[in-house]
């Protein structure tokens, strides 16, 4: 997800009446809040206003998305694409078919930029301050799924970008995909995967490392799994660190039950770059 979801942990220490509460709160809060987007992004548009009121916004009606029975927006996770030519993203706004799709730029530690915005039922999309046609348009092919276009790509456009629409109750982002543009030939990482310690392995849970290392471009995805199915619960990942040697490196961990190392479980890492995936495994009878 684009920010943290918080309330998904914290709802798991409440009684069922309190975190009933606690998201009849929220949805109040949210009807109050959209009109602050709205319109927040209306002077964005326009005018180039202060962006971080809407990062603050989204992370709002983020949290939101991951308490309340909102619709569910979904996009490919990872596109590479060469220096020069034109680029697809597709999202899919689930139940929604009447609100379009809004779309946003994020770079590796940056501010998220307002892109664009498109209905259906619209000649033209409306675009965010430093975003423009021809470069970028916008074309749906039901009331529910729309496409944002990247002509004649370059390596500043890559980035992390998020769709999003309203479903009446929220403001609703997807998992936002990664868009890799590349103009040299990208080497294979170096993958490490490192098994639980001893001392972990005496408590309940247990933690498995992936270092991924010499990472061709600052824009990865690392995905795992567990006896070849794949598990997002549990999974951390850190940002990609830029090196001397101008190659990143990043680390991913996985918490997971201590029992399941013990019956000889198989945990895989599984790094993508570019458009190339790369996978180490590890197992308890491969360490001993």
């Amino acid at each position: 997800m684009m920010w943290a979801c918080l309330l998904h942990d914290v709802g798991g220490s409440f009684s069922g009446s309190s975190l009933s509460e606690i998201l009849t709160v929220l949805k109040f809060l949210s009807l109050i809040v959209s009109a602050l987007f709205y319109s927040t992004a209306h002077l964005y548009t326009s005018h180039g206003t202060n962006h971080k009121m809407i990062t603050i916004i989204c992370a709002f009606f983020t949290l939101l998305t991951c308490v309340s029975g909102v619709t569910v927006v979904t996009q490919s996770l990872l596109i590479t694409v060469n220096k020069g030519e034109t680029a697809k993203l597709d999202c899919n706004l689930g139940t929604v078919t009447d609100s379009g799709a809004r779309w946003y730029k994020q770079t590796p530690g940056g501010v998220p930029q307002f892109v664009l915005v498109f209905y259906h039922g619209s000649s033209s999309p409306l675009y965010g301050s430093g975003f423009s046609a021809p470069k970028f348009t916008s074309t749906h092919s039901s009331k529910s799924d729309y496409s944002l276009i990247i002509s004649n790509v370059d390596v500043g456009d890559s980035a992390v970008y998020y769709c999003n629409t309203w479903d009446s109750s929220a403001v609703v982002f997807s998992q936002g995909t990664t868009l890799n543009v590349i103009d040299f030939p990208l080497a294979p990482p170096v993958l490490t995967l490192l098994p639980p310690s001893t001392e972990a392995l005496k408590e309940s849970k247990a933690t498995l490392v992936c270092l991924a290392e010499d990472i061709s471009v600052a824009l990865v995805h690392v995905s795992w799994t567990v006896n070849g199915r794949s598990v997002t619960e549990g999974v951390w990942s850190s940002a990609t660190e830029k090196q001397q040697d101008k190659t990143f490196k990043m680390s991913s961990s996985l918490t997971i039950d201590s029992s399941d190392w013990t019956d000889n479980v198989d945990f895989s890492c599984e790094v993508s770059v570019g458009s190339t995936f790369y996978k180490k495994s590890i197992s308890n009878s491969q360490c001993y």
